[in-house]
């Protein structure tokens, strides 16, 4: 027996060994291995933020994130606090503000970053990450993919914030982004009624 490397090795580098029948017959030399895990590889994560509504300006600002998410075995923590931070970032953005709106014709009306807001350093806060590093069976070195779970949960946590923060008035968070905007809509809807 012999190691694929090795073959490969006799084969294409060390062809005054091999004999010329054989070569002539070696169009391609070619490994494979697929890997499809049945359990998936995506990210589960929680989240929790503290959050404070203006009642002037109906801006939020997020005082305090934490979320804790299982990668399973970490290998570069800081690359793993990156992805968080990165995703958490991102799902901030689709929680408050990131809109694609179009006018009556359809017309794009946020075609550019002039438009289309994206949260810059300022709006995110410091976030706490605790991982848990719990394997899954059947995935390779026991590890995970990791952004995703910033993404999928930071808007549904931010939006559960503010409708909690909002509780009192019988207001609750049905749309994102939550916009300075649309919560004066909401406050003063509610305030009619």
């Amino acid at each position: 027996s012999m190691t694929i490397r090795d073959l490969a090795r006799a084969l294409y580098s060390d062809m005054g060994r091999v004999s010329k029948d054989m070569r002539d017959e070696i169009d391609n030399l070619e490994a494979t291995k697929v890997y499809d895990p049945f359990f998936g590889t995506t990210t589960s994560a929680s989240h929790m933020c503290l959050i404070e509504v203006d009642p002037e300006t109906y801006k939020v600002e997020i005082k305090r994130y934490i979320v804790v998410e299982d990668c399973g075995r970490v290998i570069n923590p800081l690359i793993a606090d990156g992805q968080a931070h990165g995703g958490v970032a991102q799902g901030i953005g689709v929680a408050l503000m990131e809109e694609v709106i179009h006018d009556k014709t359809g017309q794009v009306l946020t075609a550019s970053l002039v438009d289309y807001v994206v949260p810059s350093a300022v709006e995110i806060p410091s976030i706490d990450v605790v991982h848990v590093e719990a394997e899954l069976p059947g995935t390779v070195g026991g590890f995970r993919g990791l952004g995703e779970g910033g993404t999928i949960g930071a808007p549904a946590c931010i939006a559960n914030a503010i409708s909690d923060a909002l509780s009192p008035l019988g207001i609750e968070i049905m749309e994102i982004p939550a916009t300075p905007e649309r919560l004066f809509r909401l406050v003063e809807a509610a305030k009619a009624d």
